[in-house]
Order: structure tokens, then sequence, then C-alpha cells
């Protein structure tokens, strides 16, 4: 939907129209105030735990229905805009399963309703967010490996590539998701998620990407040129790194009689600023790299980095987008290590995996009243099912902390200390109160070391484990 058609009193379900005009449904007596948070569930998810999620894209979420265009008494007691306030974690930050990310409460008694008319919005908060959070997994193992067989993690951001765009459902998925990959790199062909960090986060250019030839700029040459179809994409970019899809035929005949015969000495001539990348597309993504690793040594060479795991010359590199997901990434990493290879050698590009093969039940999403203020008394409220505890909710005004061990946690029932919360208020009747760069978001969300160590994204772990902060 264009962004000047939209209506935020339109933008809910079905049912809370019909909830926010009937009295007698909403709550009993006269009700004045509603309290709902959004935190992401301390139950299993697609088969493993996912201990830590970050926030983003609250302020993009934000921006764009803060005026309503219809003639209502939204409009015309308020200018059109929202009259509540949501308190959150900065963007960026990276949160403890099963705590709470951001509260939303209205700030007229008048539309004590309206907390739960936008939660149909706010929901959809779960697609970003769980990208993020994929994206920051993906980073995790990336730094694992990168540090175990290089020594440290030099070049990380552009590591992983999103390749994605053509493989979600709209052009607003592709903006937010993009953009929520750029908070842990900077590699992407999504242009929507970059056109949306210049929007929404002051960045001019979050993103990079290289001249890349895709199969049918290859096949089109014919099967027996195809050694002049690689040639040609090297002299249009002498100085250029670019990524030469390898793959249309048979990926190890063009390795070893193309890249590593025909056209050795162009490869040779080229640096590491316009290092060719080779892009296998089928076949078993670790077989088939390690089947193309050897053969790149037996034709170029390679050497020993300082902790003893070999690397190509810095002409050449390798670049596997096909078959990419959590799981795979590090297996693929694992095999290479243990065949003495370094991860510097390759990047990764990922699609579906990072920006489509997910739901709003991949970090357990809910969004669930906690307070309501009725007849002059406030109440703490919750659900609590007795065919599902993970499903139960917390209770009364929520605040976060850090607790006595350092871990994030999240303090029920009005309790906590205003100090100490570390949810601030980022929207108030209809203004942004809080409007991080990306630079600023990026810095949040940044890797501490432990967690490159250790990613847990796919781990068992037990249930009384993941109690309020260990991560």
């Amino acid at each position: 939907m264009a962004a000047q058609d939209f209506n935020i009193l339109l933008a809910t379900d079905s049912y809370k129209v019909v909830w926010s005009q009937r009295r007698r449904l909403r709550r009993p007596g006269s009700s004045t105030r509603c309290i709902l948070n959004r935190q992401c569930l301390m139950k299993m998810a697609g088969g493993s735990f996912w201990r830590s999620y970050l926030l983003f894209s609250l302020s993009a979420l934000n921006v764009t229905p803060s005026h309503s265009q219809s003639d209502s008494f939204l409009q015309q007691k308020h200018d059109g805009r929202l009259p509540v306030r949501i308190k959150a974690v900065p963007e960026g930050t990276v949160v403890p399963r099963g705590n709470v990310l951001f509260t939303v409460e209205n700030t007229d008694p008048s539309f004590y309703w309206l907390t739960n008319y936008i939660e149909t919005l706010l929901v959809q908060m779960w697609y970003p967010i769980t990208v993020a959070t994929i994206s920051r997994e993906f980073k995790k193992i990336l730094a694992k490996h990168l540090r175990a067989t290089s020594g440290g993690v030099a070049g990380l951001e552009l590591k992983l590539h999103d390749f994605g765009y053509r493989g979600v459902s709209s052009q607003e998925s592709a903006a937010l998701g993009g953009a929520a990959h750029l908070v842990n790199f900077c590699s992407t062909d999504t242009v929507a998620g970059l056109l949306m960090t210049q929007r929404y986060y002051s960045c001019p250019m979050a993103g990079f990407s290289i001249p890349a030839a895709e199969h049918s700029t290859i096949i089109s040459w014919g099967r027996n040129r195809e050694k002049e179809a690689f040639e040609q994409v090297l002299d249009q970019f002498p100085s250029w790194p670019v990524s030469v899809v390898s793959d249309s035929y048979d990926i190890f005949n063009a390795c070893r009689n193309i890249w590593g015969d025909k056209l050795k000495e162009q490869v040779m001539e080229r640096g590491h600023d316009s290092c060719v990348m080779i892009r296998p597309d089928s076949g078993d993504p670790a077989e088939t790299l390690l089947q193309v690793l050897k053969i790149f040594e037996e034709c170029f060479g390679s050497s020993l980095n300082s902790v003893g795991f070999k690397v190509l010359p810095s002409y050449l590199r390798i670049i596997q987008g096909d078959g990419i997901d959590l799981t795979s990434l590090d297996q693929i990493l694992q095999k290479l290590s243990d065949e003495g290879w370094s991860a510097e050698n390759i990047m990764f590009g990922c699609g579906s995996a990072l920006l489509q093969k997910l739901n709003r039940d991949t970090l357990s999403c809910a969004f669930k009243c906690s307070y309501v203020e009725t007849d002059g008394k406030g109440m703490d409220v919750y659900k609590q099912p007795v065919t599902d505890p993970s499903k139960g909710s917390k209770r009364g005004r929520l605040s976060l902390r850090r607790n006595s061990d350092g871990l994030m946690e999240t303090v029920e029932e009005g309790a906590g200390k205003p100090e100490e919360d570390f949810l601030v208020t980022v929207f108030e009747n209809g203004v942004l109160m809080l409007d991080l760069s990306l630079e600023e978001i990026r810095k949040n969300a940044r890797l501490q070391h432990e967690e490159a160590e250790s990613p847990l994204h796919n781990q068992e772990v037990v249930h009384t484990q993941l109690i309020n902060g260990i991560h």
C-alpha cells in the first residue's frame, strides 16, 4: 500500500474494530488505561532454543502511522496523532529471550482501547526483529570460525551477502528485512534495505556490492565460449573485485582449465582490491568448496597464515551462495577447517534462509496485556493457560534491568526502579522521541568476544538455563 493511502484505523484486525466500538466488550467498569508488552516467549521454537533477540525497526514502523488521514474522533481531538506512549530498549539492543522488549500504553483515558487496536501493526515487528536476530547468529558463526582459522575477525562485516531481495513477499519485506541484515553486515544486493536505512536511519550508504555475472550472462555466450564469457567480465572491471558464477556446465573444469590455465595470467595480475571471486552455485556446498579449493591450490598455490591455516593468493576468493543457512554454514566452515583451510578464503551469500524462511513462531513473538485501570483502580493482569505454561504472560507494569549477576531481567508488578530501567520512551503522542542512526544501532548490536566463541542458536539447552537472561 502506498504511504499516502495509509490509514491506521484500517491497519488492524476486523474483530478489533467491533471491540473498540462496543464498550461492554472491552472491560468491566469504566476503563481508562491499558498497557501491553512485547516479548519472545520462553518456548521451544523450530526444534531449538533461541537464547536472545535483537530489537530493530521500531523507528521506521512508528514514523509511518503517526498521522491518520481519516475523518474521526482521533483526527478531531489529536490531529490524527496517536495518543500512545511506547517505551522500548534502544534499537540494536540484544535482549535475552523471555524478557520485555517494549511496552505500549495510552496517554488519553478516552483511548484506552487504542493499545489493543494497534497491536496488529506492532506485532508485525516480528519480521525485522527475527531477520536481525538470525543475521546476528550468522555473524557469530562466521566470527567463531574466522577467529579460529585466521587469528582475528578482519573483514567479518563483509562475510555474509544478502541475496534475498527476489525471494521475499513484497517490496516492504525487502526493505525491512534488508535493513535488518544491515545492522550486522555491510554486504548486500537488496537495494530496498539501503533505501530504508537512508530514509529512517541517517545512513547515506549502509552496504556494498560488487559487479557480478549471473548465469544468463555466461550461458548467452554458448557452452563452447565459456572462457570468453569469463574473460569479458575481467576486461569490463579491471580494477574492481568481481564475482563470476562458474557452474553453468562443469564447475571443476571451469576452475582447473579456464581459471587455472587459460585465464591464469589475467587472474594473477589482479590484486586484493580487484580479486576474482568464483561462485559455485550447485551441488553439496562443503564438498564442492573443498574440491574447488584443492584445484585452486594446485593451480595458484597457497600459503599458511599466522595460525597455520591455508589461504589462497589475495587475488582469488570464493563466494558460496547456494544452500546456506545457519546449520549448513557452521558445517561448511568446520569441514574446511578440518581440511586445513582458513575461513578467509570464503564469502557467503544467503537469500531465503535470511529473509523468507521464517515466521512469527521462529522466535515465538507475543504481544500481551499486563495492566489495566478500571474505575480509578489499577490491576495487574496476565494469561496462564493450563495446557501450555510457556504461553504464560507477564503481569503489571514492566521494566527491564540488569540484575546482580549482570544479566538482563524483567521486573513485574511495577516493582522496578525508574533509574535502573533499560526501557526508554521512544514514541509519545505521534512524536518519535528517540531517533538513532544506523551507526548507533550497529554499536548496540556489536558482538561480544564470548558470543563469537559459542554461538547457541541451534544447541540443546535445558529450560532452566534460559530463565531471565542467560545468553
